[in-house]
């Protein structure tokens, strides 16, 4: 018989919202769901994150981090950055609600969100993932 592997922790994010943190090692995929589960629809940032959010209440439901250990390794310059190249597919209204949730709390606490400037009209959105310090410890 198998058994899953997967860990729960449950926190309170620090705007107060309460979240739950579901980790499958064996997959590697850390889930954060934030406050009560609602209908969601995912949009992906990049290949390996997705936002679920309700369009309609404009709230982030939960945040779906595949390959998390690649997503949160540590390089000689910081953190390993992703560009959220997928953002110029989404239509322009989903992609201010979007961009307002990750930019805000609760997202904000797990996903940062910077740019770099290639040129003086030019910006590429930047993401990494902040590792939730309930799971740094075994």
């Amino acid at each position: 018989m198998n058994t899953l592997n997967i860990r729960k922790t449950d926190i309170l994010v620090s705007d107060g919202t309460p979240a739950r943190l579901m980790y499958d090692q064996d997959a590697d995929i850390l889930e954060i769901f934030f406050g009560i589960n609602e209908p969601a629809t995912g949009v992906d940032l990049t290949d390996h994150i997705v936002l679920r959010l309700n369009p309609e209440t404009k709230r982030a439901v939960s945040l779906l981090l595949i390959d998390f250990s690649l997503l949160t390794e540590k390089t000689a310059y910081g953190p390993r950055s992703y560009p959220l190249d997928h953002l110029n597919e989404l239509p322009e209204a989903l992609r201010a609600i979007v961009l307002q949730l990750v930019t805000s709390a609760p997202v904000n606490q797990f996903l940062k969100v910077s740019h770099l400037q290639t040129s003086s009209t030019e910006q590429v959105p930047l993401t990494y993932v902040e590792t939730p310090p309930a799971l740094l410890v075994a």
